[in-house]
């Protein structure tokens, strides 16, 4: 439906599930061109474990990919969008 919403558990360091420091944190959702399409956080986080959700009714169904950057640590992912 065009109402989804996504619930990106953003932090995946380690088996704990948490931010283990305070690390500068950014999280990016981009189409499948490379173009930005929101951006979660681009800020300094404190320890701990953050959620974010994500409502895409207002995008077209597609393939997305969100970026994940916490200190050294980055990880990428795709998202299948369909409506």
């Amino acid at each position: 439906s065009s109402d989804l919403k996504a619930l990106l558990d953003i932090i995946f360091i380690g088996t704990t599930n948490s931010l283990t420091e305070a690390s500068f944190v950014t999280l990016k959702v981009y189409d499948i061109l490379g173009r930005e399409i929101v951006t979660f956080f681009n800020e300094t986080k404190l320890s701990g474990k953050y959620e974010v959700e994500f409502d895409a009714s207002e995008l077209p169904s597609g393939t997305y990919i969100y970026k994940l950057t916490a200190g050294n640590y980055q990880m990428i992912r795709k998202m299948l969008f369909i409506k």
